[in-house]
């Protein structure tokens, strides 16, 4: 590559896009130039940026304006002394933070950072905006404040986009926006459930509702049969009321519904997401998930027909809820309980059906239900997920009266999220601190958090204080270590991380319950309070024992808790509690995975080299984090590593996170045939892939893409949708 001065300052007349694309193309001996990425951050901040980005003097200039303009909220500001407030301002300059990609730098500009009213100037740099979330989620801790900066302005906590984007600001959005609600068989609960969709929508919020325990088509109503028109039309209503809370023509508002797969609807409810579906049921901007039981995958499995219960008929004879019965401990029972209206269907035909689902259009999420409860810490079930398939959490049903108000409110669930960047934690040397630092971050969004529009939502907030620390960057850490994501290495790695994880988020977690003397509700009931939660912990260390997995920890200079470690936090959480109900959940990491120049959450990279089109200025090229022309050969994609790699990868993260990880799956339209040639992958290909997952206990999947084999060296491919709505 020319190597002339003027070349290393973007060339002349050479502006960043220009100077990004460059990435597309390879030179005589087949390598790319990186470095031309980063000098076109170095022009997008000379030629756009620093030509757009008001000018103040003084830091106090700055910061007086914002707040007497009415940007920056003056509580925040007036509660910490001003030389501190130039302390941390200071100290966030001096780490030098610097876009390693335009397409962090671009997001960043584009999306998050404070903006005149016209839109049209930049009134924080990366650095203000970092300040004032530590600011705002400290609220007047200093010594909190700092280290917060510190781990966000080093990369290794992100918050999530509605924390990061809206901390500080007098007039701001809520600080999540992810939210999960349930809906029961009555029409009281249905409208409070379409009224409290709008009122969360309208605020930014993605929904995500659970349709089991509604009467299915054909069922009665007040005792003459056949009246129920079934869940497709409050799936309609549902989706009609998204579009109209679509945050003032911002974007479309985000919603998803699940249905368990004993709901005798289940078949119409699949077949609303068909392209070719009948207008009046079809269902277009409305995401689905399947709730599947360990009995109807048994069933699956041995090819045989699969009962589907009435819920209404479920309700009467036990008096609860549908979802609030282990279908798989009751389904002999119920099976010959003659009180109950019941329906048989051969189990391969729905799980056929979901698979040629999801090759048509990714949906519909996947939840195996009585794996994620015989992993829930907590009493109660967990009957749904949401957007993202990560949060799995228990519910409690609310009560109406006839205007609607409240009789009993219930709780609901909202998602409070950030991650963890891999690459940059174990370059950091302090695994607790880190994660320490996290859980207070997470739990200050809680406890600032009143959805006071939606009460069920917050009363399930202010009793759980629930939380999800998740991770990023598993894949760039691995290949910048020459690991394979494909390796008995990098599962060994992630089970040990995470174990490492766990161990100091509950650590953190118990700190909290003694500062607070509080623990959250429910505690004395849960797997936490009896210690059984601890059993696997303290029978076996969860240490590696590959070199090259060893050297990865001792390199970081992280030494990993122990059996006895283990036992010492057992005996302080039994006497003293934890303060979270939930502590983790790996969300599908989006535009913060571009800021951090981290692969997103836990599963592969996409594209070693990704094309993305952002807004109307057309393409910018995004190589995949810590991408060298050294590794490229050991990277790989999440085509080329196939379903099974990814499945390994999760499944060894998911024994240690209380909630979920969502789990996107990547195949080829073909398959090898055995003999040196190619198929078409059918639904029995991707069936293989779901009974897989199941077996080595996946909680749940988010989505699985379909991809023509791939254009040239992985550079290209269309890496899907991504829920904005609650991705962070």
């Amino acid at each position: 590559m020319d190597g002339s001065a003027a070349d290393a300052f973007g060339g002349v007349g050479e502006d960043h896009y220009s100077l990004n694309a460059r990435l597309k193309f390879t030179d005589e001996a087949g390598d790319i130039d990186f470095s031309a990425d980063r000098r076109a951050v170095r022009a997008y901040f000379l030629d756009h940026v620093n030509q757009n980005t008001v000018f103040f003097h003084s830091l106090r200039e700055k910061l007086d304006y914002l707040v007497g303009e009415g940007y920056y909220d003056p509580a925040i500001i007036e509660a910490y002394d001003f030389s501190f407030i130039e302390r941390l301002w200071g100290a966030a300059f001096a780490q030098k933070f610097r876009f390693p990609t335009l397409m962090g730098a671009h997001k960043y500009y584009r999306s998050y950072t404070l903006k005149t009213r016209d839109g049209k100037r930049y009134l924080e740099r990366f650095e203000d905006r970092i300040c004032m979330v530590a600011l705002g989620l400290a609220r007047g801790d200093e010594n909190f404040a700092m280290s917060l900066m510190l781990e966000m302005i080093s990369g290794r906590y992100q918050p999530a986009t509605p924390t990061f984007l809206n901390t500080g600001k007098k007039r701001r959005g809520e600080l999540v926006s992810c939210f999960l609600l349930r809906i029961e068989d009555n029409m009281e609960s249905i409208a409070r459930g379409i009224n409290s969709s709008l009122q969360l929508s309208k605020r930014g919020g993605g929904v995500a509702l659970n349709l089991t325990n509604l009467r299915e088509a054909g069922a009665p109503i007040k005792g003459i049969a056949g009246l129920c028109a079934g869940v497709i039309p409050v799936m309609k209503l549902l989706e009609d009321s998204f579009s109209y809370a679509n945050q003032d023509g911002a974007r479309q508002g985000a919603g998803a519904v699940y249905l368990n797969a004993h709901h005798p609807d289940i078949l119409s409810f699949l077949d609303t997401k068909r392209e070719n579906a009948d207008e009046k049921i079809r269902i277009k901007t409305l995401s689905i998930g399947v709730v599947l039981t360990d009995i109807f995958m048994k069933t699956a499995a041995a090819n045989g027909e699969v009962y589907l219960f009435s819920p209404y008929d479920v309700k009467t004879v036990y008096g609860v809820p549908m979802t609030e019965i282990s279908i798989t401990d009751k389904y002999a029972e119920m099976v010959a309980d003659k009180r109950i209206r019941k329906t048989k269907v051969r189990a391969r035909k729905i799980m056929e059906t979901i698979a040629s689902m999801q090759a048509e259009s990714g949906y519909p999420y996947i939840m195996f239900e009585d794996t994620v409860n015989r992993a829930n810490p907590i009493k109660g079930r967990v009957t749904m997920s949401n957007l993202c398939t990560e949060i799995l959490q228990v519910s409690a049903p609310s009560t109406y009266q006839e205007d609607l108000g409240y009789a009993e409110i219930g709780a609901d669930i909202s998602c409070n999220l950030g991650s963890l960047n891999i690459a940059k934690v174990m370059d950091g040397g302090s695994l607790a601190r880190t994660v320490r630092t996290a859980i207070l971050a997470l739990s200050s969004v809680s406890e600032q958090s009143a959805i006071n529009a939606v009460p069920s939502v917050r009363r399930g907030n202010d009793a759980f204080h629930a939380v999800g620390l998740g991770q990023m960057n598993l894949h760039g850490y691995l290949a910048r270590e020459g690991i394979r994501y494909d390796s008995p290495e990098a599962v060994e790695f992630t089970s040990c991380y995470f174990a490492a994880i766990t161990f100091h988020a509950l650590s953190a977690s118990n700190e909290l319950a003694r500062l607070r003397r509080q623990t959250f509700e429910g505690f004395a009931d849960s797997a936490y309070a009896s210690g059984v939660y601890f059993d696997k912990y303290v029978t076996r260390d969860w240490l590696p024992v590959r070199s090259a997995v060893v050297d990865l920890f001792a390199k970081a200079g992280i030494s990993l808790p122990t059996r006895a470690d283990w036992k010492a936090l057992k005996e302080a959480v039994m006497r003293d509690g934890i303060y979270n109900a939930y502590l983790q959940a790996v969300a599908p990491t989006g535009s913060i995975s571009y800021i951090n120049h981290s692969t997103s959450a836990i599963h592969p990279a996409v594209d070693l080299i990704e094309a993305r089109k952002e807004g109307k200025t057309g393409l910018i090229y995004v190589p995949a984090p810590h991408l060298t022309n050294e590794n490229r050969a050991v990277y790989g994609d999440a085509y080329s590593y196939g379903p099974e790699a990814i499945i390994d990868i999760y499944a060894a993260a998911t024994e240690h996170v209380d909630q979920g990880v969502s789990m996107t799956l990547f195949m080829n339209r073909s398959q090898p045939d055995g003999q040196g040639g190619k198929r078409p992958t059918t639904t029995r290909d991707l069936n293989r892939v779901h009974i897989l997952a199941y077996r080595k206990g996946i909680k749940t999947i988010y989505y699985i893409r379909m991809n023509d084999e791939s254009l040239e060296d992985g550079l290209s491919s269309d890496s899907g949708p991504v829920c904005e709505s609650c991705s962070i």
